[in-house]
């Protein structure tokens, strides 16, 4: 969804705004607040981080452009809407992404949106070129990005930025080094296989985890890992032989040949690995 605030100093204005984004465009936009002030505005902007800003011009004490001058980065889009129209020219003049003229109307509303959902498309779009140019530039695999769908648009995160990703039914939410997450739109299953396999490891049905923020492991209570940020998660028993080997223990589904002899297979390469390093340890004495 878009996150939305509305600025207006007519409390009628917004309400009747707020009510007509809800009425015509359902599950799009999510209005985080209805402010009547400049201040509070930039109060809201960043306590909300918005990706679109229905901003009013002319309001007591401060107009809306005055808002440009107070705030520190411009990080959303900007619809100027007013009642007034010979401020039209300097709204445009100042990058606004549309002007609406009150009372607004249906058709009008309706083309602010489209060409603000295709603009941010578009942007979209040249962002994960540059994720693109900068995953075949590099060499190491932490520092390389990944684009990621949410239902507001697309992440960009590095490899390494992620400590652990958390299956949530049919979405992943992504916990990153700086505290924040991010709720994927895509299965963790996918995640799996998307990732790279030296750096990320599914411990569980629930949890795929970066190898490089394991601080300890616990044979004990459940196979739990201990992760740098101090998060437990538990093992499912079944990977809990290929961990540090290499290959998971892959479970034989009933009455499936196929899997009963694969999964032999991977036992005795795991038998194999483990005779190897005993051999080797035996031999260093």
């Amino acid at each position: 969804m878009i996150k939305t605030i509305i600025v207006d100093d007519e409390n009628n204005a917004s309400e009747f705004l707020e009510k007509m984004l809800h009425r015509y465009f359902p599950n799009k936009f999510y209005v985080c607040g209805l402010f009547e002030t400049v201040d509070d505005a930039i109060i809201g902007i960043e306590t909300y981080q918005p990706n679109l800003v229905f901003l009013d011009i002319q309001m007591p004490n401060k107009n809306g452009f005055e808002l440009f001058k107070e705030i520190k980065e411009v990080n959303f889009e900007v619809i100027f809407t007013t009642a007034h129209s010979e401020y039209a020219i300097e709204a445009i003049k100042r990058s606004a992404l549309d002007y609406l003229l009150k009372p607004i109307n249906y058709i009008d509303l309706l083309g602010a949106v489209t060409r603000y959902e295709k603009k941010s498309k578009k942007e979209s779009q040249q962002k994960q070129f540059n994720v693109l140019l900068e995953n075949i530039d590099t060499g190491d695999v932490a520092h390389k990005k990944m684009a990621i769908s949410t239902d507001t648009g697309i992440e960009f995160v590095k490899y390494n930025s992620i400590i652990f990703l958390e299956a949530q039914n049919n979405y992943t939410k992504i916990n990153l080094i700086d505290g924040t997450s991010i709720i994927a739109s895509k299965t963790l299953k996918y995640f799996e296989e998307l990732l790279p396999t030296e750096l990320f490891f599914r411990i569980h049905k629930t949890y795929l985890i970066n190898m490089n923020f394991v601080k300890r492991f616990f044979k004990i209570d459940d196979f739990q890992i201990e992760l740098t940020t101090g998060d437990k998660k538990c093992r499912n028993k079944q990977y809990y032989f290929g961990i540090f080997l290499g290959v998971p223990f892959i479970k034989p589904k009933a009455n499936s040949k196929r899997q009963t002899y694969k999964s032999v297979y991977i036992i005795m390469t795991i038998v194999s690995k483990t005779l190897q390093n005993i051999l080797v340890l035996w031999i260093a004495q």
